[in-house]
Parts: structure tokens; sequence; C-alpha cells
């Protein structure tokens, strides 16, 4: 077992798991850690647990240091010039005629790279561009395209159901969601009312699909002949969540009941 702490790099961030470096470290408090890219200026999100390393699939980097005043007033100063080269990387872009919008840009925390991330319907073609950044900025330069769920993300919002992007306030990474799940949990197929702002489908069809599956395993599937007390009938609606349904009987009419009284005609 190995001692860990969880780190973001900005608000409502994705956590990264890094090895506490024999440091004494809770939550909230700023940190240095180590990374692929570099040296990079965090905020702890957890307090210290213990992981089986042999669990772990990839390397876990070290935190390096507790962040200090200096390293606060390195990382203030690198926001504001990550931001004064969104302007300038902007301008190079209408300059070069590419159909991509700047969203953010970052520094590593010692400058050795710059990373930009971007909007685009189709692949760009942003060699000139890098090398324009490059000669400028004189460090390496990252242009990294992303989706339309990640710029909601950023942005926040508040969603149909009236409350804020599930992906804003704690989803951190994005899964495959399918035009199944809608199926699943019996709702219109209406662009509308199954896609989030961000125009794909929403996110909690998700994170809520297994407990409709869970609920339906029980009930028929609406136009299945079942046998009640009543008689036999046809299923005509169902109600996933209460695990109800509706039989229609002739001569007797609906019938609602609950999926403990099914008993399938054979």
């Amino acid at each position: 077992m190995i001692k860990v702490i969880d780190v973001a790099f900005k608000e409502k961030g994705k956590p990264y798991m890094f090895s506490i470096n024999d440091l004494e470290l809770k939550k909230n408090i700023t940190v240095i850690v180590k990374t692929e890219r570099g040296l990079q200026f965090g905020k702890t999100v957890s307090d210290i647990y213990e992981v089986d390393e042999k669990k772990i699939s990839s390397e876990i980097k070290p935190v390096m240091r507790i962040a200090s005043k200096k390293d606060y007033d390195q990382n203030i100063k690198n926001i504001k010039e990550a931001k004064e080269a969104i302007v300038k990387c902007r301008e190079l872009v209408e300059k070069e005629g590419l159909k991509m919008q700047i969203i953010d840009a970052n520094y590593t925390f010692d400058k050795d790279q710059l990373v930009f991330r971007f909007l685009a319907d189709n692949r760009v073609d942003f060699r000139n561009l890098a090398k324009e950044l490059a000669s400028i900025y004189k460090t390496r330069i990252e242009l990294r395209q992303i989706g339309v769920r990640d710029k909601a993300k950023e942005v926040g919002g508040i969603g149909p159901c009236g409350r804020c992007f599930c992906c804003s306030k704690f989803l951190n990474d994005f899964d495959s969601v399918s035009i199944n799940m809608a199926k699943n949990q019996n709702l219109a197929l209406n662009p509308n009312k199954i896609n989030g702002v961000c125009g794909r489908l929403l996110c909690c069809l998700k994170f809520e699909d297994d407990n409709y599956k869970e609920c339906k395993k029980c009930l028929p599937t609406v136009g299945k002949k079942v046998k009640i007390d009543e008689g036999e009938g046809i299923v005509t609606s169902v109600n996933i969540l209460e695990k109800k349904y509706i039989v229609f009987i002739n001569g007797v009419g609906d019938i609602e009941k609950s999926c403990c009284d099914i008993d399938d005609k054979s």
C-alpha cells in the first residue's frame, strides 16, 4: 500500500492521484507536483489515503512540495501571461484563416510548455500556427482539440432539469452516452428533450441508466400479454421507477398493477 492524495489543476477540474512523497499534506492546500509535462501548480482535493500499488496501471508521480508564496505569485503570473497568449493566438488564427475557436491557454508551472485548447468542427492544419507561436513564446507549444462537452463543462450553466450542469458540478470524465439509454428510460426521442445545451445526449442518461435497468428487470414490455387476477390482458404502459404497469382487459378496462403481480402468458 502507498499513501497518495488527489490534486486538481483548476476549479472543478479532474482530480489526479499523486504520491505524497513523505510530505504532511491535507485537503485544500496548494502544491507543486511533477507531471509528464513538467511541474504543475495544483490544489489538493482529498485527504491522504492508501491504495494498493499492484492495482495501479500507470506510474504515480510525486507531490514535489507544498506551494510557497513565491510559487503562488509565479502561478498568478503564468495565468496572466496565458490570457495574453490567448489574445495573440486568436489574432494569428484569424490571420491564417483557420476554422477553430481558441478556448483557453495554460502554461506548465515552469513554463516549459504552453497548451492551447480549441474547438473545431473538423481537423485543422495548425502547423504554421504552432511555429509562429513557438517563435513568439520560446517554449514548446501544444494545440489540443476539445469537444463541445468540454466547453459546456468550462462555461457551466443550467440544464433542462433546472439544476447546474452535471459536467460542471461533479462529473470528471465524459463516458459514452447512447440513444439506447434514452429508450431504456422510455423517453421521447426528441433532441430538444434528450440533448443537453452542448448539443450532445444528456450525461445523466448514462449515470441513471443502471437504475432504470434494475427497475425494468421485473416489468413486462408494452404490448406483452400477461395474466393477472382480473384476467388476461395487454400491457399498455409501464412506470419504470415506481415498478408499475397498466394492463388493458377487454370488457374490464385499464388496471394498474405492480411488477410482483406478473404472470407471463405461456
